[in-house]
Parts: C-alpha cells; sequence; structure tokens
C-alpha cells in the first residue's frame, strides 16, 4: 500500500528532510527510503507539504520501533552498557529487579545485568556485583567492549574499568605522534595503551593487578598491537629504573593517589614529556592541589608548563574527576 511521500534527489535529503521535521510533517511510524537516486520522506499530511515539492504514492516500510527498559516500568531507569553486559545502581530491591526484568525483555543487547554491590575497593580497584540476571552462568561478568575502533576483553569482577572515559581516552590519544613512547602507569586492561599503540607508539603498561595485565595482553594480540605494548605486572615504582628518563608521554589515571607516584613519573619522564595527570578535587580549588604537587617532584629539575586544565566528569558532590595535561622540560 503506497504512503504519501516527498520525493527529491539524494543531494536535497537532508534539507528536505530537515525542512519537513520542522513543519512537523514527517510520519514518524515509516521509514525515509532510497530508490534509484532518490530519496523518499514519508508525510503526515500531503496537502501542508510546501508547493515547491512534489508528493507522491511510495511504498515505505514501516519503522521498527525497539522496546527500550524505559517502556517497561514506571520510573526513570539509569544503567551503562559495556559490551552486552548492562550496568545498573539500585540500591532499593524491588526497583533493581524490576529494571533487570525491563532490560532483559527489551531490544537492548544484553546478556547480563548487573548491579553494583561495593564502591571500588582495594589496591586494585575492583567492586562487588550482584548478578540480577545473565543467559550466560559461566562467565557473566565477562565482556567484550569496544570503543574508538579497539576491543577491549575484561572481567568486571576482577578488573577495573569504567566506559565513562572513553572520550577522555580518545582525547588523549589524538594528541600522540607515530614513534613516540608512552608509559601507563596504572594500565588496567589497557584503555589508554591499545589505541596509543594504534597510533603508532611504543607503549609500556604496569599494573599491579596480574590479571588485569593477562587481559592487556590478549588485548595487544586482539588489536593487532602486540609488538608496540610490554605489559609488566607489578608495582609502577619498582620498574621505574629500568625505564629511566624513557617516556614521551606518562598517563597517571590514578585519582585520589596518583600524587603518591609522582617522584617515579619524574624518573620514568624523557628530556620533553607530556603528563596526563587525573584528580578528584573539590570544586573551589580543582587544579591547584595536582599542580603544587606536580611542580614539587618535578622542579627544579624540569621546567613545567600547564598546556590543559580539563573537567572530565562530575564525581561527587561538590568534586570533579579533573586532568592536567602539564608538559616537562629538563
Amino acid at each position: 500500500m503506497g504512503v504519501p511521500c516527498v520525493r527529491v534527489e539524494r543531494e536535497a535529503g537532508e534539507e528536505t528532510r530537515r525542512r519537513l521535521a520542522e513543519a512537523d510533517l514527517v510520519a514518524e511510524g515509516y521509514e525515509i527510503a532510497v530508490e534509484d537516486g532518490a530519496i523518499y520522506v514519508p508525510v503526515t499530511n500531503p496537502s501542508a507539504v510546501p508547493a515547491d515539492l512534489d508528493v507522491v504514492e511510495y511504498d515505505a516500510p514501516a519503522r521498527e520501533t525497539e522496546t527500550m527498559p524505559a517502556d517497561q516500568i514506571a520510573f526513570e531507569p539509569s544503567y551503562e552498557r559495556i559490551g552486552d553486559v548492562i550496568v545498573i545502581d539500585e540500591d532499593d530491591p524491588e526497583r533493581a529487579r524490576e529494571l533487570a526484568d525491563a532490560i532483559m525483555v527489551s531490544d537492548l543487547p544484553a546478556r547480563t545485568v548487573l548491579n553494583r554491590a561495593s564502591k571500588v575497593k582495594g589496591e586494585t580497584r575492583v567492586r562487588d556485583w550482584e548478578i540480577l540476571a545473565t543467559e550466560d552462568d559461566a562467565t557473566p561478568t565477562e565482556v567484550v567492549h569496544r570503543e574508538y575502533g579497539c576491543e577491549f576483553a575484561l572481567d568486571l569482577a576482577e578488573v577495573y574499568f569504567s566506559p565513562r572515559l572513553a572520550t577522555e581516552r580518545h582525547r588523549v590519544v589524538e594528541q600522540v605522534a607515530d614513534g613516540d613512547r608512552a608509559f601507563d602507569m596504572f594500565a588496567g586492561v589497557g584503555p589508554f595503551v591499545i589505541p596509543l599503540a594504534k597510533r603508532g607508539a611504543e607503549t609500556v603498561g604496569v599494573d599491579v593487578n596480574e590479571t588485569a595485565v593477562e587481559y592487556l595482553r590478549e588485548n595487544a594480540r586482539r588489536n593487532g598491537v602486540e609488538e608496540r605494548v610490554t605489559a609488566i605486572d607489578a608495582d609502577v615504582r619498582e620498574v621505574a629504573e629500568d625505564y629511566e628518563g624513557w617516556a614521551d608521554r606518562l598517563v597517571m589515571n590514578l585519582p585520589h593517589s596518583a600524587d603518591e607516584f609522582l617522584e617515579t613519573a619524574v624518573r620514568l619522564a624523557g628530556d620533553d614529556c607530556t603528563l596526563h595527570y587525573y584528580d578528584i578535587q573539590h570544586e573551589d580549588d580543582l587544579y591547584g592541589p595536582g599542580e603544587r604537587a606536580i611542580r614539587a617532584a618535578a622542579e627544579p629539575e624540569y621546567d613545567v608548563t600547564v598546556d590543559t586544565r580539563h573537567t572530565v566528569r562530575s564525581y561527587a558532590p561538590h568534586e570533579l574527576n579533573v586532568v592536567l595535561d602539564v608538559r616537562l622540560t629538563r
């Protein structure tokens, strides 16, 4: 059965769609179709279409609507996706169960629903999880996450990983040139290391979590960069001697305690090194504590120049996760 559609040449398709949308004339129940170099935009009221546009009958396919969790429950859900694992943070057991059930019957690609059962804790920064639903009893917390052309295998019960930092990681990676030497002092499963290596950098990733380092090595293989990645299971302070003066770029993503490792960072830094220093501070003085700590550790051996002061995300009431991009020049 034909549907009234505006027919335009492909080149004018987006402009025409926008005009029709602004006039509230696009029929949302049908797909916009392309055929023989022309675009067909379904419309709700042919008589209201501007006179300079042609309306024809066309067999436009009906739009397949997705069922989302919000369609199934009476409250606004909050969740994040890590691959096909959905993570929620609900203190109320009834709400948690209701949301998990809604997620599993929705069109989200969900294999497992996890509820945060603790804060990040311990030296390896992992947390406890409540498994609310799963289609994989063997490894419900293991997942493959993809971002910016890289894929990362990980087990959320064994390693720390935050998909919320994807944009920040990409910001750092875009600053790297082919042949740079990049050192991630708290590397985890490689969310900085792998894209840095794909960018052409020679990379070293160190972490005290043995499982995370095993995943880092696997992810280097997955992404075809194993020849540019050295993964080390250790406290970075124990291996600094082997890489003294080596790094063109240092990543210090350990908020709350990165300042304890600044002397090590200075040992690792080459003659001209960029340091990405992550911190969590009160809104009254977001960058001052980090900058003072860096200067205390690096001066007078290095000239210290803060290139970027950047807020990454909100962390808690009146507290923000921030980063300082600092150039150290010997």
